[in-house]
C-alpha cells in the first residue's frame, strides 16, 4: 500500500486526537503507568519522555515504571509479564517488538502502542480505523518515499544500500516500500540484514564499496548503531539519509526526514489520556502524524562539504534544522 493511501485510511484519527486537544483529569489520583521501550536511543528516549512530559502536566498523581527491553524479545516479554501482574492502569510499548510483547501478555488493561509502524502487520490491531479489544496507539509509519527523494536531490544513486533487521515487522514492511521505490526508479537495491547491534558495523562495511548511497528507515536495532554507520559512511564519503531526524541532530549524518519523536510521544501520551477518561481503546483509530509540527527535515551542512556535496538552496530553505559550522540552527516549521 503507498504511504498516501495509508494515510488517508485513517487521517479521520489524526482528525480525532487533534480536536481533542489536551486533558486534565481531577478525578483520579495514583495512576500507575507501565511504558517499556525496546532499546534506548535518541528517538525512542524522545517518544519516551513526550508520553512522561505529557501525562505528567495532565494527569495527577501518576506515575511512571520505565523499562528498558535492551533488544532482547525474552526482557520484553518478563516486562509485560510484569505490568500486567502490577496491575498498571495502562501499559505503553514504545515500539514495535514490545508493543507486540505488550499486547501478547495483557488482555484485560489497555495496552497503547506508539511509533509502531504498520500496527495491522504486527497483528496488533485489525484495521487503522479502530483499535483491536483493548490496544490502540500512534503509528510512525515513516514517508519512505520522501526520504530516498531527498537523498537522491542531494546525490544521484544508481545503488542504493539499505540496512536492517529482518526480525523486526516495522523493518520488513518499510523494506517493502523501500524496494518498491527502487524498481519504480530503475536504482539497484544492495540489502544487508543484521540481527543485533553487534552486527551493524559490520553490515554496512560489507556493502560499502557497492553503493552510492545509503537508507536508514526507522529500524531500531540499527538507529541503536547509527554513530557507527555514520563514520563507516564518512569514511567512504558515502550520503546517508535516515528517518530520524532526532539523531540527525547529533550524529554526522548528511540529512534525515521523518518525524519530531518528541512531539510523537506528546500525541501518544494525549491518547493515554482519552483511555484514562474512560475512552474504549477499541474504538480509538490509530494515530497517524500529520500536523507540521510532528515532522523535521535535517541538514547537515558539514557533513555535505565533507562529502563533495552542495545541496540546493531550495533545499536549505525548506530544512527545519540545518547544522553548519557544528552549530545546529533551528527554524519554525
Amino acid at each position: 500500500m503507498r504511504l498516501n493511501s495509508l494515510v488517508k485510511t485513517v487521517a479521520v484519527g489524526a482528525a480525532i486526537l487533534a480536536a481533542s486537544g489536551a486533558f486534565t483529569i481531577a478525578a483520579v489520583r495514583d495512576v500507575p503507568i507501565g511504558i517499556a521501550k525496546f532499546v534506548s536511543h535518541p528517538a525512542l528516549d524522545d517518544l519516551e519522555r513526550g508520553i512522561v512530559d505529557e501525562l505528567t502536566a495532565t494527569v495527577p498523581g501518576v506515575r511512571f515504571d520505565l523499562q528498558n527491553a535492551n533488544a532482547d524479545m525474552a526482557t520484553a516479554a518478563q516486562i509485560a509479564r510484569k505490568f500486567k501482574s502490577d496491575k498498571v492502569r495502562v501499559a505503553v510499548g514504545i515500539a514495535t517488538p514490545t508493543a507486540q510483547a505488550l499486547a501478547s501478555a495483557i488482555k484485560e488493561i489497555p495496552v497503547v502502542f506508539c511509533a509502531v509502524t504498520d500496527p495491522v502487520a504486527a497483528g496488533l490491531v485489525a484495521s487503522y480505523s479502530g483499535g483491536g479489544k483493548n490496544v490502540t496507539g500512534t503509528s510512525d509509519m515513516t514517508p519512505v518515499e520522501a526520504q530516498l527523494d531527498f537523498l537522491v536531490a542531494l546525490k544521484p544513486i544508481k545503488r542504493l544500500g539499505h540496512v536492517y533487521n529482518a526480525g523486526e515487522a516495522n523493518s520488513v514492511k518499510l523494506a517493502e516500500l523501500v524496494k518498491a521505490y527502487c524498481d519504480e526508479k530503475g536504482i539497484e537495491l544492495v540489502v544487508s540484514t543484521v540481527a543485533n547491534s553487534a552486527e551493524v558495523r559490520a553490515a554496512v562495511q560489507a556493502i560499502a564499496g557497492r553503493i552510492d548511497g545509503l537508507y536508514l528507515g526507522n529500524d531500531n536495532t540499527v538507529f541503536s548503531a547509527v554513530n557507527a554507520v555514520a563514520e563507516v559512511c564518512i569514511q567512504k564519503r558515502l550520503p546517508l539519509v535516515t528517518a530520524d531526524p532526532t539523531s540527525a541532530e547529533t550524529v554526522p549524518v548528511l540529512g534525515a526526514l521523518g518525524f519530531d519523536y518528541y512531539e510523537m510521544g506528546r500525541s501518544t501520551g494525549r491518547m493515554v489520556a482519552r483511555v484514562l477518561a474512560g475512552e474504549n481503546p477499541g474504538s480509538m483509530p490509530t494515530y497517524f502524524a500529520t500536523a507540521p509540527a510532528e515532522k523535521s527535515l535535517v541538514l547537515n551542512l558539514d557533513v555535505a562539504a565533507r562529502l563533495g556535496i552542495s545541496p540546493s538552496a531550495d533545499m536549505i530553505s525548506r530544512a527545519t534544522v540545518i547544522i553548519r559550522n557544528g552549530t545546529v540552527e533551528r527554524r519554525k516549521k
